[in-house]
């Protein structure tokens, strides 16, 4: 299967890094500088304090005014990538300044080297700036130009007036370079989707580093409008609150609190009922472009709960297989829930013209039907199930199988529990803030668990541990995860049962497990289908289309950027033969 876009935007989050602590990056620029005083001390004509002067004060120059300077401009630069963009130009200029150790015999060499390692720290800072704190180009030119002009003054200092001449020319021409290339890096994306890339870009870090939502913008100027229909089963029992098993059908990502990223918890708290809020059928595609868009989910679940005819009477729970999928059937009067699950191959998102399909077939024989990917069995990042795929077809065809068998199933009194625990892990961990939820149907002298964490996808082999620790609970079992990308920065691979062993997570469920057991009373049983209109979602291929124009740019960014430096020194070369 080809690797699809939003796989490919996953993994760029290699290029995501944590900056290190100031104080370590000015520790090692003012090594650097005494280094360099210290080595210059056997130079035929020594230069005194010219590491330290030259290098390590205008680094920390830079370093001191560049944050306090964005921030007066509105937007924000953490000490942290402050100190690591000084830090980084340092090194930088060092390198091409130490190319007069070739000449060492000119002494003309030197000041030349020193003006061209100015220019190219000005190209370093311009495009990182832009980047990671303000797109708007005219806005950061000063800031990327602070550490080159502090450098200025250094030069000047040990070379001379006519030095300001050379180094003053070679910054007009890296800094003509530089703009030339942020251009060229923002222009493709601009054009393809009528936004900035480089503003997106700023967005995603602040997002990282801060928590904003800013993303949220750049989505809703690139998402279209859909409507998706939601199918929900409502259990009612006695002098209880009903319990709500509903599968919507868009995607909770991107990745934080961007977008429906926690859309399991924002649709759980949005009702006075249990809500258990699973994984229908949807891709990266059907993101919501901001979490606002749930509340019109939210919205029509409500009104289809204002009118639910309830009756008794469930199917006992039955298993069927069509090659590597497994479906987990109960049928519920005149609706159906079908769970669906791949595990120990993996489990991926479902296209969502294939839970269309299915849901179109199951209304030749019931009103409702719920079909949920369980989203439980993870083995690598991968993409999604596509209509007509090999596994597509093993989908569609296992559900048809479930569906007509389920049409034949007798019906019994029904008995529900449930129970709703929060665990003692973290986001990071790879759970969700709704922890684990526990439905228990019995019928007969069967008794299903349907367990459900509120988490991004199962590391492999976890789902069959869990089912056969609480084997001696129930007679069945699934285990299924909500999907929430709350647990992911940005890479999608922070599954449940990877950071956190089995063993530790197993006494919450077997725990939330026996208090569904203990909480079992008769229940009537109502399904509904309500169509959630006007979503506002990432769009059709938008995120392959992101991905696909984003990846091309990371092929050509390291040839381009060699390329505007070779012109860039080259003109520096024919601007020394003219004054020359």
């Amino acid at each position: 299967m080809r690797e699809r876009g939003d796989i490919r935007m996953e993994r760029l989050s290699r290029f995501i890094f944590t900056a290190p602590s100031w104080p370590r990056s000015l520790v090692i620029i003012i090594a650097l500088g005494l280094f360099i005083d210290l080595a210059l001390l056997r130079a035929k004509v020594p230069l005194l304090f010219f590491g330290t002067c030259a290098f390590t004060v205008p680094a920390l120059v830079a370093f001191l005014t560049t944050r306090p300077l964005v921030r007066i401009l509105g937007k924000d630069l953490s000490w942290n990538r402050s100190g690591l963009l000084s830090f980084s130009a340092v090194v930088l200029g060092i390198i091409v300044t130490a190319l007069a150790a070739v000449g060492s015999d000119s002494g003309f060499l030197l000041p030349i080297t020193y003006a061209t390692s100015l220019g190219v720290i000005l190209s370093l800072r311009m495009p990182v700036l832009v980047a990671i704190a303000d797109y708007r180009l005219h806005r950061m030119i000063v800031p990327s130009a602070l550490q080159s002009l502090a450098g200025l003054g250094a030069g000047y200092l040990y070379f001379g007036p006519e030095f300001l001449w050379w180094a003053i020319g070679l910054l007009l021409i890296f800094g003509m370079g530089s703009s030339i290339f942020i251009w060229l890096i923002d222009h493709p994306l601009k054009r393809s989707f009528g936004v900035s890339g480089l503003s997106f870009l700023n967005a995603l870090i602040a997002h990282i580093t801060d928590g904003s939502k800013t993303l949220e913008g750049f989505f809703r100027d690139i998402g279209e409008e859909v409507t998706v229909p939601q199918v929900s089963v409502v259990f009612s029992r006695q002098g209880r609150p009903n319990t709500v098993f509903t599968a919507p059908n868009v995607h909770p990502g991107p990745m934080g609190e961007i977008g429906s990223a926690n859309l399991p918890k924002m649709l759980h708290d949005s009702f006075s009922e249990e809500v258990f809020v699973t994984h229908g059928c949807a891709t990266h595609d059907f993101n919501l472009v901001s979490e606002d868009e749930a509340a019109k989910i939210a919205t029509a679940l409500k009104s289809s709960f204002g009118d639910l005819t309830f009756a008794e009477g469930a199917s006992r729970s039955f298993r069927s297989r069509h090659g590597s999928v497994g479906i987990l059937t109960q049928r519920f009067t005149d609706s159906v829930m079908m769970v669906s699950t791949r595990s120990p191959e993996r489990t991926e998102d479902i296209d969502y013209n294939i839970g269309i399909a299915i849901m179109a077939e199951g209304h030749r024989w019931f009103r409702d039907v719920v079909f949920v990917d369980a989203h439980n069995c993870m083995t690598e990042l991968s993409s999604p199930v596509l209509p007509a795929s090999l596994i597509g077809t093993e989908y569609y065809r296992a559900a048809l199988a479930a569906l007509e068998e389920a049409a034949g199933m007798p019906l019994e009194p029904l008995s529900v529990g449930v129970s709703h625990q929060q665990l003692p892990f973290t986001r990071g961990e790879g759970f969700g803030d709704l922890g684990v939820q526990v439905l228990i149907t019995a019928v007969g002298e069967q008794k299903t668990a349907y367990v459900l964490f509120d988490g991004n996808n199962m590391h492999e082999g976890v789902r069959e541990e869990i089912q056969a620790a609480i084997s001696d609970l129930v007679d069945d079992a699934e285990i299924m995860t909500t999907d929430s990308h709350v647990v992911n920065t940005i890479s999608g691979r922070n599954p449940i049962g990877l950071a956190v062993l089995p063993e530790l997570v197993i006494p919450h469920v077997r725990s939330a497990v026996m208090e569904a057991i203990l909480d079992l009373a008769p229940a009537e049983v109502a399904g509904t289908t309500t169509w959630c209109e006007r979503l506002n979602i990432f769009g059709s291929q938008r995120i392959v289309q992101f991905a696909s124009t984003v990846n091309v740019l990371l092929i050509f960014i390291p040839p381009l950027s060699l390329g505007m430096l070779i012109l860039a020194f080259v003109l520096s070369i024919l601007m020394f033969s003219v004054i020359g």
